[in-house]
């Protein structure tokens, strides 16, 4: 068989050296070279080798996709675990590799699968690797335990080389309201290594990247890892004094989480990598891909109303009919009654897990808001958090077995709420048919599904195993047996906000509630990290109050809308406290995201970079260059005055574009009531090379303003 196996799609070149039985080796991956036959492959492969040094091993140590100690690699192996103490270092040997190009599939380009064995050790191994049309390319790993006793697996990562001159890491942190904040330090020799402990993720890494010191938005060549998995998650880059550097990732196993007796097998979660010149170029390659898959959806986002920080737990129907009446007259297409609406659910201390409509407060049901609002032309959406349980509930006190705890003990408390063990099959049937009771009496379009705890010494009472696992393994069923139920429903994955944003909830839901935070001045740099991996229309983004609930800070209606423009608009704000000048303004925005939101959620996203940083700027692109959207958003004060041209990138080059306001975010006057620009009322038309390498004067705007662009090709 064929021993170097090259992969080329959407820019995007793999080359596997499979030569000798063992791992498969990347030779290279990153961007395209071209149409190499087998001799340049060979020369390839030759030239890449090693040299021996003093000090190190007699052979050359490759970097194979799953790291080896047996091979000579002496950073972190890919496999680690043990059969009572033994068995503790693999020497995997191929036992089969098969290469294909997959006809028909919207999403995958090629393949490659690998079998392989190590008969010592009592395992086996699996190995699938797809380059994806849009250039990203993702791998899986499974191990199989074929010999007698216990397998205790401790964890199962897959690796991918970088080139030694990515010297600099960016990774995402953050913290509930304050998701997403981007970090960089220098990639030096060890392991920078990010653990996700909570099986959600406010301050977890959605992307870890490493590339040419300085690398930006438009610049810089540098690669990223996502490991698409809603549990507990590892992601890490190492260097050592090999020469080789890498990035990493799985599951996170607690101890004892996977005992694999003979015959069972493990199978890890997809681990997706991209690549580009600049984070653009890295983050449009995740964006193009996840708009190829069959399940992203394919209707314009509805612009919707929820009505939480309208009413919080205040369930009157007068006001909430209300408030339909004013969102549908903005133009609101879809209406989510929020948290509150069940049991004995006055307050966040109780009533979690009792899935039944609260007969106090709504004593004909939900129908009257469900048919208000379907009156209205709006679709509605309902609240439901299916994995978590107050202590002062019917169903915690019916079943305290059912609680995640460890060592006879409940976990500290978090908003008053525990967590139910969803792989217990009793605790499963109950969340599923009281959910199943709600969708099938009411016509429910949307579900928001939250997630507001971690979880804290998650083990299942019965054994006293750790569960995160199998718990994540529970929700995944139980989202796939809700929607082949009722397909034409929508779920959006909200976790106290961004804490379950991965490809591996994604697969199963319609939007990410990017961040209970919707201060717009937080949620600019909030969206650009998560923006990193998903696309603008799969993170919802809603007009605020004038005054943040979590912040305290005003802002103009200007700024709000503005902000949540691009992204799955919403409105978070009670509409029946707004006066008639701002509903109309209210009106006005969301006619102009709904005339222009086909561009703005499938065109490329783009950002500029700008060594004055207090004038922040991005947009979208649409695919064929024929227009696009810009936001011009002043961060803070500046000591430049007035801020000088920005630089408009991502646009055709050789076409010429009218650069125009775009209303209604068209910004105030200038000095003495003079226009913000020159230009501004007389429009500008040039071709979009200048407008990439000169740009256009920038209006002088206070802090925490924005102003929009619109650029049509002519």
């Amino acid at each position: 068989m064929t021993d170097i196996h090259h992969l080329r799609a959407g820019g995007t070149a793999v080359v596997l050296d499979c030569t000798g039985g063992h791992l498969p080796r990347v030779l290279h991956w990153g961007r395209d070279l071209g149409d190499l036959g087998p001799a340049a492959l060979a020369e390839l492969r030759r030239a890449s080798e090693p040299p021996l040094v003093s000090g190190q091993a007699d052979v050359a140590v490759p970097l194979s996709l799953l790291p080896e100690h047996s091979a000579g690699w002496l950073g972190t192996p890919g496999l680690a675990g043990h059969r009572d103490g033994r068995d503790f270092s693999t020497a995997f040997e191929v036992t089969s590799l098969g290469v294909e190009e997959v006809d028909g599939d919207p999403v995958v380009h090629s393949r490659v699968t690998v079998a392989a064995e190590d008969a010592v050790a009592g395992l086996r191994l699996g190995i699938v690797l797809e380059l994806l049309h849009a250039g990203v390319l993702r791998m899986r790993a499974d191990v199989t335990n074929a010999a007698p006793g216990t397998f205790d697996l401790a964890a199962l990562d897959l690796a991918l080389p970088v080139p030694s001159e990515a010297a600099e890491i960016l990774d995402l942190t953050g913290r509930h309201l304050r998701e997403r904040a981007q970090q960089r330090h220098a990639f030096t020799l060890g392991t920078h290594l990010r653990e996700s402990r909570r099986a959600r993720g406010h301050d977890a890494s959605l992307v870890m990247a490493a590339g040419e010191r300085g690398f930006g938005w438009r610049s810089g060549e540098l690669r990223a890892v996502h490991v698409a998995w809603s549990g507990n998650t590892r992601t890490y880059a190492e260097r050592t004094n090999l020469g080789t550097s890498l990035l990493a990732g799985g599951e996170l196993l607690l101890p004892g989480e996977v005992r694999l007796a003979e015959g069972e097998s493990y199978a890890g979660p997809w681990v997706y990598a991209s690549h580009g010149s600049g984070l653009d170029e890295m983050s449009g390659r995740f964006h193009r891909f996840l708009r190829a898959r069959p399940e992203h959806p394919r209707s314009p986002r509805p612009v919707l109303v929820n009505v939480w920080e309208a009413v919080y737990f205040d369930h009157d129907l007068d006001r909430l009919k209300a408030l339909a009446e004013r969102a549908a007259a903005v133009g609101v297409e879809r209406y989510v009654l929020d948290d509150g609406w069940f049991a004995s659910r006055r307050d966040d201390t109780r009533g979690l897990g009792d899935w039944y409509v609260s007969p106090d407060v709504w004593p004909h049901g939900l129908h009257p808001i469900v048919d208000h609002v379907h009156g209205l032309g709006m679709q509605f959406g309902l609240w439901f958090e299916p994995e978590m349980v107050n202590p002062d509930s019917e169903l915690y006190r019916a079943h305290p077995e059912w609680i995640f705890s460890a060592g006879g003990r409940l976990p500290v408390p978090a908003r008053h709420q525990q967590v139910l063990d969803l792989a217990n099959p009793g605790a499963y049937a109950h969340v599923r048919d009281h959910m199943m009771a709600v969708l099938d009496e009411y016509a429910i379009d949307y579900i928001k599904w939250d997630y507001n705890r971690d979880l804290v010494e998650p083990g299942h009472q019965a054994t006293g195993r750790a569960g995160v696992h199998e718990q994540t393994r529970a929700v995944y069923r139980l989202i796939d047996e809700i929607r082949a139920a009722h397909l034409h429903l929508e779920i959006e994955s909200c976790a106290g906000g961004g804490g379950r944003a991965d490809l591996g909830i994604l697969a199963r839901t319609d939007r990410v509630w990017t961040s209970d935070c919707i201060d717009p001045l937080e949620r600019q740099q909030i969206e650009a990290g998560a923006g990193l991996l998903l696309p603008p229309e799969l993170l919802g983004s809603h007009i605020a109050s004038p005054v943040s609930h979590t912040t305290g800070r005003a802002h103009t209606l200007d700024m709000r809308a503005g902000t949540a423009f691009f992204s799955h608009l919403g409105i978070e704000w009670d509409l029946t406290s707004a006066t008639p000048d701002e509903l109309g303004r209210v009106r006005a925005w969301v006619a102009a995201h709904k005339a222009h939101r086909d561009l703005l959620h499938s065109g490329t996203v783009v950002h500029a970079d700008r060594p004055d940083d207090s004038l922040w700027v991005h947009g979208t692109v649409a695919q064929d260059g024929g227009e696009a959207v810009f936001a011009l958003v002043q961060l803070r004060t500046s000591v430049i005055s007035p801020p000088g041209p920005v630089r408009l990138p991502g646009l055709d080059p050789a076409s010429t574009y009218r650069v125009a306001p775009l209303v209604p975010g068209d910004g105030p006057g200038g000095h003495l009531g003079a226009p913000p620009t020159p230009w501004w009322d007389a429009l500008v038309e040039l071709p979009g090379s200048v407008l990439a390498a000169v740009g256009v004067q920038a209006p002088a705007l206070k802090p925490e303003q924005l102003v929009l662009l619109h650029l049509t090709r002519l």
